[in-house]
């Protein structure tokens, strides 16, 4: 499924933004949300996410790329999130995130970093309802993927096979018409598109 960004719209017409992801395949939105801490940029918080909440009823996927997630799941639950994604690298406490996340009625995603190998998501992947790829460095849209990264999802496809686990596969950054195919062909079930999206460039099919 397709999961543009909003990252890369125009965030002075988030209204319009949304339209297009309804109108071009678009089966989520997917919420960047960065501190200046765990990346160098501040994008949006949970006013704008409960503000732009009426606007469709899209799931609404958060990616907090933050410090201190535990701090921020209630509230972006209570502000409209479906999913809600935190970094592994960011929290010592990434099984009861989770639970936390689940006990607000929501699906729990764990997104990694370039850098950081599948085996530090073996305790996690029976739990946890999404596994989002960076296949770029976070914190701005526009990057090249990083092509060893698609091989994490060849990975994770099989360990999913083997162990009869149930969590979907996301990708996130660096797809456009030139790498989507490699993305989809890798196993991805949830692709973010940024960029490629907003600029009319993805040809998605």
């Amino acid at each position: 499924m397709l999961a543009p960004s909003l990252l890369s719209a125009d965030f002075g017409n988030l209204e319009k933004a949304i339209k297009q992801i309804e109108e071009n395949n678009g089966s989520v939105v997917h919420i960047d949300v960065m501190d200046g801490q765990f990346v160098p940029e501040i994008t949006y918080g949970q006013p704008i996410v409960r503000s732009i909440r009426k606007l469709t009823k899209l799931p609404f996927d958060v990616h907090l790329m933050v410090d201190n997630p535990e701090q921020q799941i209630e509230s972006f639950a209570k502000a409209g999130a479906d999913w809600i994604d935190f970094h592994l690298e960011a929290t010592n406490h990434a099984h009861r995130l989770i639970q936390m996340i689940h006990d607000f009625g929501k699906k729990a995603g764990v997104a990694i970093c370039p850098g950081t190998p599948i085996s530090a998501l073996s305790e996690l992947l029976e739990s946890a309802d999404i596994i989002l790829v960076m296949t770029v460095n976070p914190g701005w849209g526009g990057q090249k993927i990083i092509p060893s990264c698609v091989k994490k999802v060849v990975d994770l496809k099989n360990i999913r096979q083997e162990k009869g686990y149930k969590f979907l596969i996301g990708v996130d950054g660096g797809v456009n018409s030139e790498t989507l195919a490699s993305v989809k062909d890798a196993g991805a079930d949830v692709i973010v598109s940024g960029s490629a999206f907003f600029n009319n460039t993805l040809n998605w099919s």
